[in-house]
C-alpha cells in the first residue's frame, strides 16, 4: 500500500501495483444458492453513465473492470464538503465522457470513479445517518493511525490501467489545498471464471474461485446493497476497505485436501465441501458417514454464512497488491454496516483463512447516492 507520509505531487504518476486475482478474504459472504439475473455488461471499453439513482462503480458495469486505484483522504480544515463534492461531480462527468483534457488524450472507455465519505463527515450532516459510525477494531490488524479511517473514498476503475493515476491526478488538481491524501492502492482482478448462467467469478492469489455469493439479483440488492432512507442517503450503500497482507507461502505449503479444507469449497471447481452446484451454498448439516462435517467446522464458507451470521449479503470486491508485499485490497458494499462488523466478528473466533492475513489499512465510508446535473454529487447530503 502507497502510504502518503507527506503530501505528494499530484502529478505524481503513480504506477499500477498487480497481481493474479482477487478475493473476499476478510468479510465473505456464503448463503443458499441464489441464481443471479445480471444486468447485462457493457463491453470491454463502452462507457458507462456517471449519473444515475446509484454511482457507477458498484453493480456496473458487469463485470467489473480488472483495474482499481482506491484513494482516501482528508478534506482540509473549515473545508465545506458539498461545494468540494459538487465540483467533483462535475470533473468525474468530464472524465468519463472524455471532455476534460486533463485526460491527456487517453480514451476514458469503461471508466467509473465512485465517491464516499467517511464518519466524521457523515456526523456533520447528522451523527443518526447511515454511515456516521467508525469501524470497530478487530484482531490481525497492523494499521498505522495514517491507515485507519478517512473522510473521502475516491474509487477510480477501468480496463486500462494507464487512466488510474491520471485520472487521479485530474481530481486531486480539481480539489486543490482542500484535500490531503492519506494512502492509495492500486489493484488488479484477474480473468473471470463462469460459475453458473449469467454469472462469473475470479480465482484467488491462494487459487479459489471467490466472490461467487452475493446481492446478484435486483430484489436481493434492494433488501441487502442499496440505502432506502432516510432521503438524503436514499440511493447509496455503505462500503468497508481494508488493505490486507497474504502469507502465499505458508498456505502453498498446505496440501490441496488442507487448503480445500480452509476454504469449504474445491480448488479446481469452486464446488462447496458438500456437493452441489458451484452457485450454491455450502449444505452446512452434511457429514460422512463416520459422523465429521463435509465442511469444518472453521471453514470460510461456514464462519462466514450469513445464515449463520444472522446478516444480510454483501457485495465484495477484493483486488490482488503486490506492493509491498503480497496482498488483497479489499471492499465490500452492503446497506447495514452490522453486515460486514458481525461477520469479521464470527469469523475471528475461528476462521481458518484469517491465519493467513494481517490487514494493514481499514475504513468504511458512506457511498453518496447517484448525480445529475440538476442534482450535484453530495447535494442531498449537504445542501
Amino acid at each position: 500500500m502507497h502510504r502518503a507520509d507527506s503530501r505528494p505531487s499530484r502529478r505524481a504518476f503513480i504506477g499500477v501495483a498487480g497481481a493474479v486475482a482477487t478475493t473476499g478474504l476478510t468479510a465473505g459472504c456464503e448463503s443458499p444458492a441464489a441464481r443471479p439475473n445480471r444486468p447485462p455488461s457493457p463491453a470491454s471499453g463502452t462507457q458507462v453513465s456517471p449519473t444515475g439513482r446509484h454511482q457507477a462503480g458498484i453493480t456496473l458495469p458487469q463485470p467489473a473492470q480488472p483495474n482499481l486505484l482506491a484513494l482516501v483522504a482528508d478534506l482540509g480544515a473549515d473545508v465545506a464538503p458539498g461545494p468540494l463534492l459538487a465540483e467533483l461531480g462535475q470533473a468525474i462527468r468530464a472524465l468519463v465522457t472524455g471532455t476534460d483534457p486533463r485526460l491527456l488524450g487517453l480514451p476514458p472507455g469503461d471508466l467509473t470513479v465512485t465517491v464516499g465519505v467517511g464518519p466524521r463527515l457523515v456526523r456533520m450532516a447528522g451523527a443518526s445517518l447511515p454511515g456516521a459510525v467508525d469501524l470497530p477494531r478487530f484482531s490481525r490488524e497492523r494499521i498505522t493511525p495514517r491507515a485507519r479511517g478517512g473522510d473521502l473514498l475516491i474509487q477510480i476503475c477501468a480496463g486500462d490501467a494507464l487512466l488510474l493515476p491520471v485520472v487521479a491526478a485530474a481530481l486531486l488538481a480539481q480539489a486543490g489545498d482542500r484535500l490531503h491524501e492519506r494512502w492509495r492502492q492500486s489493484a488488479r482482478r484477474g480473468a473471470n471464471v463462469p460459475v453458473d448462467d449469467n454469472l462469473t467469478a475470479p480465482r484467488n492469489p491462494l487459487g479459489f474461485i471467490d466472490g461467487i455469493v452475493g446481492p446478484h439479483t435486483s430484489a436481493e440488492q434492494q433488501r441487502d446493497l442499496w440505502l432506502a432512507g432516510p432521503p438524503a442517503v436514499a440511493g447509496g450503500t455503505l462500503a468497508v476497505l481494508r488493505h490486507m497482507e497474504l502469507d502465499l507461502s505458508r498456505f502453498a505449503a498446505l496440501s490441496v485436501p488442507e487448503q480445500e479444507a480452509v476454504f469449504g469449497r474445491r480448488r479446481v471447481s469452486g464446488v462447496p465441501l458438500s456437493g452441489g452446484p458451484v452457485a450454491s451454498g455450502p449444505d452446512l448439516g452434511a457429514k460422512t458417514p463416520d459422523g465429521r462435517y463435509l465442511v469444518p467446522a472453521d471453514a470460510h464458507v461456514r464462519r462466514a454464512n450469513p445464515v449463520v451470521v444472522g446478516t444480510g449479503l454483501m457485495l465484495r470486491r477484493s483486488y490482488s497488491t503486490d506492493d509491498p508485499a503480497p496482498g488483497l485490497l479489499f471492499i465490500s458494499f452492503q446497506n447495514d454496516l452490522r453486515t460486514f462488523t458481525a461477520t469479521l466478528a464470527h469469523m475471528d473466533t475461528s476462521d481458518a483463512l484469517l491465519r493467513f492475513t494481517t490487514t494493514t489499512a481499514s475504513a468504511t465510508f458512506l457511498i453518496l447516492p447517484g448525480f445529475d446535473r440538476q442534482h450535484p454529487l453530495g447535494s442531498q447530503l449537504f445542501a
